[in-house]
């Protein structure tokens, strides 16, 4: 990789992980802060502890984060750690700057359910990216991490596991109405982190027989920039000689690779075969 392609992946990455900080600093201060949401998290837990010591959430959220941020560090390695630093930072901060320039009191609506799905489904998004660029967002997303690699559980279980005994001290410190919501939003955020997880992930893969491979191929190659396999085969009806290509293509290329296929070998047969779990060089490498 040269200099120029290095910068643009650390553009986009840190641009990324600014997006998904953001997300979570808003949902957090307008939705889960004024309304008592306790679904999990060092979010979760600031909220529970700053209504017994009376200490601000965010200051008790950067105190959480910054030791456990430590534990990262050692156990997950320097460049989780550089950008699991970079987002908490990013978040404690901006909490923390919100807290004296709007202070915010009381709920913004009297919906709390329309409240509970934004503050479940924005900040769920944004770990979902998070956690998709070997990143989190730190507090016990760390501990969620941990979890995953040395054991085998996936992230959203792992999350669900360790956030679900601070979800339920909402019942006992707050009433019984926000400890349900509570629940239900940790429900809920798992099975978006799940869902959006898997999305970004999803790739295309193509099982397509023909007789004539080679535009196939070269369209792959020179203009999708990925590499196939190809393997001759023989139909069980006609007998006559056939070749099959493999190859696994994101989302925006399968379109084009079916599109070509259909202008320049319309009587190819094509298998296309939905997979979030494709390992390998130009995807993801074994977690």
């Amino acid at each position: 990789m040269n200099k120029k392609e290095s910068v643009k992946k650390f553009v986009i990455e840190y641009g990324l992980l600014t997006v998904a900080s953001l997300l979570i600093i808003v949902s957090t201060w307008l939705f889960k802060y004024p309304n008592n949401f306790a679904f999990g998290g060092v979010n979760g837990l600031s909220i529970l502890l700053s209504k017994i010591i009376e200490i601000p959430a965010s200051t008790l959220n950067l105190v959480m984060n910054v030791a456990l941020l430590v534990v990262g560090f050692i156990t997950l390695g320097k460049v989780f750690a550089g950008k699991t630093l970079y987002v908490t930072l990013l978040s404690t901060v901006g909490l923390s700057a919100l807290d004296m320039i709007y202070p915010i009191t009381k709920p913004l609506t009297q919906e709390p359910v329309i409240e509970l799905l934004f503050a479940v489904a924005i900040p769920a998004v944004a770990s979902a990216i998070l956690f998709n660029m070997d990143a989190s967002g730190g507090g016990t997303d760390i501990v969620a991490m941990l979890l995953k690699k040395y054991t085998t559980m996936e992230i959203g279980t792992a999350i669900f596991a360790v956030d679900l005994l601070i979800t339920l001290s909402a019942f006992f410190i707050f009433d019984f109405a926000t400890g349900l919501y509570s629940l239900t939003g940790l429900f809920a955020k798992t099975l978006i982190m799940d869902g959006a997880i898997e999305n970004m992930n999803l790739c295309k893969y193509f099982t397509i027989i023909t007789t004539n491979p080679k535009p196939i191929c070269d369209f792959i190659h020179h203009e999708l920039n990925r590499s196939a396999t190809i393997y001759k085969a023989e139909g069980a009806y006609s007998h006559t000689e056939k070749n099959i290509v493999l190859v696994v293509l994101k989302r925006s290329q399968a379109v084009r690779l079916r599109r070509f296929i259909k202008e320049v070998e319309p009587n190819a047969f094509m298998m296309i075969t939905n997979s979030s779990e494709i390992i390998g060089k130009g995807f993801r490498g074994f977690n």
